[in-house]
């Protein structure tokens, strides 16, 4: 007879790099952006259809990418004066780096989806305004 192995099989974990500062973490320690027909955005759950990129939920890693064209070379787009608007709205509402825990994977959920309903609110509202 064949003997079962004590012990429990570990999980695997997927593996994504940061475009921010190009280390390595678990998929779920980080924020996906993601393009879509309409620009781009901020995917909460990490399953939208589209082209993503990864970025650790630091200020230094979203400063970098926004101050230079590191998310437009990884999506393969330009980005437009409102996404880059929206980004930077996410970016203001990030805790401080030192408040940064890369395991608090409830913390950066929740930091996600407040972000992206702020974000959402705020693209209604300029959305209003122009009509």
């Amino acid at each position: 007879m064949a003997q079962k192995k004590s012990g429990g099989r570990v999980k695997h974990v997927p593996q994504r790099t940061c475009i921010g500062c190009r280390e390595t973490a678990g998929k779920r320690g980080l924020i996906r952006i993601v393009r879509v027909a309409q620009g781009v955005e901020i995917d909460p759950t990490g399953k939208k259809a589209g082209r993503g990129a990864y970025i650790h939920p630091s200020r230094a890693c979203w400063q970098a990418v926004l101050q230079s064209n590191r998310l437009g070379q990884a999506l393969r787009v330009s980005l437009s004066v409102e996404d880059r608007q929206r980004l930077q709205q996410f970016l203001a509402e990030l805790p401080e780096d030192e408040e940064f825990l890369e395991n608090d994977q409830e913390s950066v959920e929740e930091m996600v989806v407040a972000g992206a309903a702020a974000v959402a609110t705020t693209a209604l509202t300029v959305a209003e305004r122009n009509q």
